[in-house]
């Protein structure tokens, strides 16, 4: 009988798996950090211009409560007839 063989087959196609799947688990935790690193910098440069009152910050703050001002007024202002439209 061959059984011998059959279980070198599976064992060896069982390992392909586990290594493969251990590439990705690296790679996804890579990609991970690096988001990580990136948002914990962006959040630090905040922080920083905001500690020494950079016109840059101040600027980024008016925009940004812009932003969510014009925001609210276009949805109060469709908000009504889109309402009504969704419940057709």
């Amino acid at each position: 009988m061959d059984t011998d063989v059959l279980t070198d087959m599976i064992i060896q196609q069982t390992e392909e798996a586990f290594i493969e799947e251990l590439d990705k688990k690296t790679t996804a935790s890579y990609d991970t950090r690096k988001t990580k690193i990136r948002r914990a910098a962006g959040q630090m440069a905040t922080y920083e211009g905001r500690r020494k009152n950079d016109p840059i910050y101040k600027k980024m703050i008016m925009y940004r409560d812009l932003y969510y001002k014009y925001r609210d007024l276009l949805k109060k202002k469709y908000r009504a007839e889109k309402v009504n439209k969704a419940r057709r």
